[in-house]
């Protein structure tokens, strides 16, 4: 028999600054509702899924940021989310913005039983953009100011009967962090996003160029360690400032089984049968059979570009 999960991508239009995160959470609510009405088990909200991006705003004082923070999940906010799923009898995946009791910021997303559990935690670990206000950039990108890299690696856990992991943005951008996942025999990848549809430091660059790197990234991570991937994005123009959408469903072969078109709250429904790894982890990605990681040293031994290794023959 099959191990069907019934995914629910569940994209959210822009949020404003001046929203609320009571206005947030109703939006999120009627999307489950949505979701389980077209069969979903499983739901998978996007990143900072609470809040407007904030990394492009300013604040000379650190802690001015905080606002965008939570400082429990669920929280008095977010309760009704987490209660409302559990009736519905769903599962669900978000990210937020947290800030622990020591003070420490994180970019963070959960994993959320049928019970209204939280189960898993993932915090951001490939973060983007800059520290200061940059004059040069056409908008600013102040992720490395306001979280701190995530300090919990990219596990995998058993959920909804099957190998799950997390990644958020720019980790999808990253072979890594498809392959230390795929190590563990993920079956499935969430992840979710919120891309500007300009690159602030190249304005040659556009929209369909980002969405295209967007497709490519995911699509690699999916085929080369033959897992599925649900990428979802918060996409739409927030005070301004325009992040793209492509919420896409990429299959174990790397082949697109769907992606929503427009920018607004919606869900993309399809049944996931995660027996579909099993073919490519037995023959071409069959890692034990074939990875050399002998040959692999320079991954974990430089962070940056070095000199090459090879010598000019007979030297």
């Amino acid at each position: 028999m099959p191990r069907l999960i019934t995914v629910a991508a569940a994209q959210l239009g822009p949020i404003q600054r001046a929203d609320s995160r009571k206005q947030v959470v109703a939006r999120m609510i009627a999307l489950l509702e949505k979701a389980k009405a077209q069969g979903a088990t499983f739901v998978v909200f996007p990143e900072l899924a609470l809040t407007t991006f904030f990394p492009r705003w300013y604040h000379e004082e650190r802690a001015e940021a905080d606002q965008w923070f939570e400082r429990s999940m669920p929280g008095p906010e977010t309760q009704p989310l987490f209660d409302r799923a559990r009736e519905l009898g769903l599962a669900m995946s978000f990210g937020y913005a947290e800030l622990t009791p020591e003070g420490r910021h994180f970019n963070s997303s959960i994993l959320v039983d049928r019970g209204g559990r939280i189960v898993a935690k993932y915090r951001k670990i490939h973060l983007p953009g800059h520290v200061e206000f940059d004059t040069e950039r056409t908008h600013q990108h102040l992720e490395k100011r306001y979280f701190e890299p995530g300090d919990l690696g990219f596990p995998v856990w058993e959920f909804e009967g099957g190998l799950f992991g997390m990644a958020i943005c720019n980790d999808r951008r990253w072979p890594e962090t498809y392959r230390v996942m795929g190590l563990q025999g993920v079956e499935m990848v969430v992840l979710g996003y919120n891309t500007p549809s300009a690159n602030s430091q190249s304005p040659n660059e556009t929209a369909a160029d980002r969405l295209f790197h967007h497709r490519l990234s995911v699509q690699a991570g999916a085929y080369q360690n033959s897992t599925w991937v649900v990428a979802v994005a918060k996409a739409g123009t927030e005070d301004g400032h325009h992040l793209f959408g492509g919420t896409l469903i990429a299959a174990p072969d790397g082949k697109i089984v769907g992606e929503l078109t427009h920018e607004e709250d919606g869900v993309l429904v399809h049944p996931c049968d995660l027996d579909e790894t099993r073919f490519g982890k037995a023959t071409i990605f069959d890692f034990a059979r074939h990875r050399r990681v002998e040959h692999y040293g320079l991954i974990t031994e430089r962070t940056g570009a070095g000199a090459p290794l090879g010598k000019p023959e007979g030297a």
